[in-house]
């Protein structure tokens, strides 16, 4: 069965097989067909290529041409808007700068902008024509704008009026209604102490709307090599301005020889208006001037630090020969509080100072400010040791005859007191010289070296008085006046409690000297001893002796209460203490004598010739002494 089928099998092989081989010939000669068809196009494409070569140039070229067409059209207009741009500018140029400055800039910068245009595109046919127009218009612009830079310089550097100034400081420092001067200068109210926080408003010097005109003026100047006379321009004009602001304000260039024949009361004024006019000059007109400087030169290619420094020089070198003049002068005591003054307001403006002369070109005027301080500092040092040796060796031939006070201890201790208004300016000034603690205590030794000086002139005046008593009595008072003062002023933290405790001591040794050297006469006359013992009424020598001593007590009292109603003891507490220290050893002593001896005298012959007070007689005597009663008064 297998066998059989074989046969068949193969048959069917026989057939695929031949169906395979037709199917394979067939593709053969589709591919050959197809590869024919592809040669034929290729030949075709290469023929049509060919063919159309030249329209392709063609076109190209034509391309080429519009795209030169178009950049020429670009370019013609470009080069017409620039000659557009040059006739508007032009007529902006020729009309000048004085109706419309704005417009007038803007006109300089378009041509600047077509000189730049043309500069980079010389190969343009003409450029050189238009180059030469524009050149020549800006030639004529820079002089316009330079002679518009004069005229607006001129027409806003006018001086200020002092009621503007005045109007710009802190209420305090304003001058009160109907007073022509100011009163900066009244240095017992030692304004600066409340000026920490004081509010300056820089004055308008200049519009604000002006300044960036300016600016943009300044800048076209500086660009077209007009520097030297932006320059000029501007340093005269604002140096002028200010010149005048102060000259209204009553700033004055004062020489040496100037403050040497001005009369105290004179030269005490002009210094509290200098200090015045420091604060205004300073922290207005000169702060004003850096500011309105640094804007208008802005941006500007420009030394304008320079040019800062020239037109304030005249200015500051008035202001400051006035302190300068002040501090080279003779010294005498009382100029020593407006040195302080004068010192303490260059301090104070040190900051501003350093602030507006900012920068090497003004390195003259820090230094000139730096130098003056220093001077007052050295001059008002120096004369504290001329006021120390003046009060040692006063020799005024003046002598209080009531023994009271001396003018000279009024004075210096006036004078004392009236340093502690200053302790944190003589700190400073004394940092000038010192350093650390030693600045720090200088002023206790300087008080107390003139506290020193003046107890041993009132030593030496004290010798003056024929009358022991009212040697003592004048010490006491003097010393007295000196303790009392310390203790009710600052001086007592700077002295210090044993400085109080050892001249109370000194007070309380001469009232004793006094007590002793005044009574001790009277006291005698009126002691036991010598007045004889025993049985006084049988002895004719004692009741006479007796009678003798009530004489010289009355006559003795008598003086006494005449001479010592005159002196005066000013301090109540004091002259009090004093009447009865004097009456604790008198009374006693004279109830003594009268009990023992009384009945002696009162028994004679006119007992009121010898016994003339009582007790309380005396003691309503004493009760007038150190009064200063006048004679007269005494005989009422």
């Amino acid at each position: 069965m297998a066998v059989s089928a074989l046969p068949r099998t193969m048959d069917a092989l026989s057939r695929r097989a031949t169906m395979l081989r037709d199917s394979l010939r067939r593709s053969q000669g589709h591919t050959d067909g197809m590869v024919a068809i592809l040669g034929s196009f290729d030949h075709r494409l290469s023929a049509l290529e060919a063919a159309m070569r030249p329209t392709q140039v063609r076109t190209h070229a034509i391309r080429t041409a519009h795209e030169n067409i178009d950049r020429t059209i670009k370019a013609a207009d470009s080069i017409l808007s620039q000659y557009d741009l040059a006739r508007r500018a032009e007529a902006a140029i020729l009309r000048g700068p004085h109706e419309d400055l704005e417009s007038y800039l803007e006109a300089v910068d378009m041509l600047k902008g077509i000189v730049r245009f043309f500069g980079s595109n010389k190969n343009f046919k003409g450029s050189e024509t238009i180059l030469n127009h524009v050149n020549n218009l800006l030639a004529k612009s820079t002089l316009k704008i330079e002679e518009e830079f004069k005229q607006l310089m001129i027409s806003y550097s006018k001086p200020i009026e002092p009621d503007r100034l005045f109007d710009c400081l802190p209420k305090s420092l304003r001058p009160t209604k109907g007073d022509p001067e100011n009163d900066g200068g009244n240095r017992s109210d030692h304004p600066s102490k409340g000026l920490e926080t004081a509010i300056y408003r820089t004055p308008t010097l200049i519009p604000p709307r002006i300044l960036p005109l300016m600016n943009d003026i300044a800048q076209q100047l500086v660009q077209a090599g007009n520097q030297q006379s932006c320059y000029k321009i501007y340093r005269d004009s604002r140096a002028s301005a200010l010149e005048s602001s102060l000259r209204k304000l009553g700033v004055e260039k004062l020489s040496k020889d100037d403050v040497q024949k001005m009369q105290w009361e004179a030269l005490e004024a002009k210094i509290g208006n200098w200090i015045h006019f420091m604060r205004i000059a300073v922290k207005l007109l000169l702060a004003g001037e850096r500011q309105i400087c640094d804007t208008i030169f802005d941006g500007v290619n420009f030394n304008k630090g320079h040019c800062f420094a020239e037109l304030t020089a005249n200015s500051v070198i008035t202001l400051f020969s006035f302190g300068d003049a002040v501090a080279k002068s003779k010294r005498s005591p009382e100029k020593l509080f407006v040195l302080l003054d004068m010192y303490e307001v260059m301090r104070e403006l040190q900051p501003e100072i350093e602030a507006i002369f900012e920068g090497k070109p003004c390195t003259e005027m820090r230094e000139a400010a730096a130098s003056l301080t220093k001077r007052l500092a050295q001059t008002a040092q120096e004369t504290f040791s001329d006021f120390e040796e003046a009060v040692e060796k006063d020799a005024s031939k003046t002598i209080v005859q009531d023994g009271t006070v001396h003018p000279l201890t009024s004075y210096v201790i006036n004078y004392v007191k009236f340093l502690f208004d200053y302790q944190s300016t003589l700190k400073l000034l004394f940092q000038e010289f010192e350093t650390g603690s030693e600045a720090e205590s200088q002023l206790a030794v300087v008080t107390t070296r003139i506290m020193q000086a003046l107890q041993n002139n009132l030593d030496g005046k004290s010798k003056q008085y024929k009358d022991p008593a009212l040697t003592y009595l004048f010490l006491m008072n003097n010393i007295h006046y000196m303790v009392r003062s310390v203790r009710r002023s600052e001086a007592k933290d700077i002295l210090g409690d044993d400085w109080i405790q050892r001249h109370r001591r000194i007070v309380q040794q001469n009232a004793n000297q006094y007590k002793r050297v005044a009574w001790a006469k009277i006291l005698q006359t009126l002691s036991v001893q010598g007045a004889g013992s025993g049985d006084l009424s049988s002895s004719g020598v004692s009741r006479a002796m007796i009678k003798e001593r009530f004489k010289s007590f009355n006559g003795q009292f008598e003086e006494l209460h005449a001479k010592q109603s005159q002196w005066i003891v000013p301090d109540q507490e004091l002259r009090e203490s004093l009447r009865l220290a004097v009456a604790e050893v008198l009374l006693p002593a004279y109830r003594s004598f009268l009990k023992r001896f009384g009945n002696l005298v009162e028994n004679g012959k006119n007992p009121q010739k010898y016994v003339r007070y009582s007790p309380e007689a005396v003691d309503q005597l004493l009760g007038q002494f150190f009064e200063g009663q006048q004679w007269a008064e005494q005989k009422r």
